[in-house]
């Protein structure tokens, strides 16, 4: 971190070293993320399909319902990396307060606002009366907890955003860890605790947060005075500063909440036709989660490193950087492909309940063919990983936003003609949402081979 700017900008960076260097902590942090949604939803599976199913469309939405500000905040990484790249490394933790003051002003609005609403789409959306109890359940101790994961994405944006992603790792590993632990004890109700089952696993989830938000907490104090970066003069109000992460982190929340809007829709859509398509559709989209989750680390560290550079004003490694990304994202891509295609089958039955579930059963079939078929487009999303990550660095996040949600929505459109319109099967369904879904990537590439990113300039007014 004593690195001067003439070191930040030399002619080898952007390479696969320094992007390895900086992704695989944040990989394996979102690797972490996957592993605890992903252990919770197999425990429930173990009691039966209406409980893992309301996991999944009750932390599904509870998650869409505060994206909007994990997104906003977690644009502070970007912030933070322009200034670092330009040399103003004092007002990096400025800009972390200026996050969590809005991740405070957020929460009274989510709770007043988004339960009630939660709620009214759970009533509407077709869910039967099983699942909509434990749904119910689950999302409102997330909503309530909430406040966590808003205040851990400002501080973990801090430390994206200088580069020092290992803190950023070691907190994740610590979640995960007592997530897994936490939500096994409650959920089954070991070492006296009562079984508590879904809203076990709601619990188990806060907890391995808290822990994770107490790591960074420390570690920013920490690092703050090693690197006297004047922390006490940071904790103030700075209009411009919160101006720019406002400015530039509206899009990025806004995309974050309508791309989720539109996936929870299509999980709703799914679900409402019956509890085998529901549990099929569930085990298909974990999978895909533990496929997707640990890209969005790659895009994470791509935005970082690439935001260094335009704030370094060096475009060409910022260029650099992009292949970089593409490079690694592919490398790791490749290999889920490898058992989406060939063990569908294995990676349908991990999620076998202990005793016999006939819609476990007769799910089997459609869930392994969403598995295999899914293969078609993993591959592709580590070039949306790369290239959206880019462009949100350079600071053009409303084309990037534009193109990923509308991409999105796209496909959920699709999705609803083949359904309700053209009243297709399952199968055909499917298959016409993973080959819309491939618009995404093609319409990111062009963008960014327009050049327009070279031209934004995030910090420049403030230097």
């Amino acid at each position: 971190m004593e690195t001067d700017n003439n070191s930040i900008v030399h002619a080898k960076s952007g390479g696969v070293g320094e992007m390895i260097a900086i992704a695989l902590p944040m990989v394996i942090s979102n690797g972490c993320e996957t592993i605890m949604v992903f252990t919770d939803r197999l425990f429930l599976s173990r009691l039966g399909a209406e409980q893992m199913s309301a996991a999944m469309g009750g932390g599904l939405f509870m998650f869409t319902m505060i994206s909007f500000f994990v997104g906003l905040l977690g644009y502070s990484a970007a912030v933070t990396a322009q200034y670092f790249g330009s040399g103003q490394k004092d007002k990096c933790p400025t800009v972390t307060f200026q996050a969590v003051l809005t991740a405070v002003s957020a929460y009274p609005l989510i709770l007043l606002l988004f339960i009630p609403f939660g709620h009214y789409v759970f009533n509407i959306s077709g869910l039967s009366p099983v699942q909509l109890e434990y749904q119910y359940s689950y999302f409102d101790i997330l909503m309530y907890g909430s406040i966590l994961m808003l205040v851990r994405s400002a501080f973990a944006g801090f430390f994206i955003g200088v580069g020092n992603t290992r803190v950023v790792m070691f907190s994740s590993i610590a979640a995960m860890v007592l997530n897994v632990v936490f939500s096994y004890v409650l959920i089954f109700g070991k070492f006296g605790f009562p079984a508590m089952g879904v809203e076990g696993a709601a619990y188990g989830t806060l907890l391995g947060g808290l822990s994770a938000l107490f790591i960074l907490v420390f570690s920013y104090m920490r690092y703050a005075k090693c690197f006297n970066l004047g922390l006490k003069a940071t904790f103030r109000y700075d209009r411009e500063i919160l101006k720019t992460l406002l400015k530039y982190g509206f899009p990025a929340g806004l995309e974050f909440v309508l791309g989720l809007a539109a996936f929870t829709a299509m999980i709703f859509m799914f679900h409402a036709r019956g509890a085998e398509t529901a549990a099929a559709v569930t085990i298909a989209f974990n999978w895909d989660h533990v496929a997707f989750v640990p890209l969005m680390g790659l895009e994470m560290s791509v935005t970082s490193i690439f935001g260094r550079y335009m704030g370094a004003k060096r475009p060409d490694i910022a260029h650099k950087v992009l292949f970089s990304g593409i490079k690694t994202g592919v490398f790791y891509s490749t290999a889920v492909t490898f058992f989406f295609l060939f063990f569908p089958a294995m990676l349908t039955d991990v999620f076998r309940p202990a005793h016999y579930d006939p819609a476990f059963e007769n799910s089997r079939e459609l869930a392994v063919f969403m598995i295999r078929t899914a293969s078609i487009y993993v591959i592709l999303e580590s070039l949306i990983a790369s290239c959206a990550g880019a462009l949100r660095g350079a600071g053009d996040t409303y084309f990037a936003m534009l193109i990923t949600v509308g991409g999105t929505w796209l496909v959920v459109f699709a999705v609803f003609v083949s359904l309700h319109v053209l009243g297709m099967s399952m199968h055909t369904a499917w298959l016409t949402m993973v080959l819309t879904f491939l618009t995404v990537p093609l319409m990111l590439i062009l963008r960014y081979r327009s050049g327009k990113w070279r031209e934004i300039n995030i910090i420049g007014s403030q230097q």
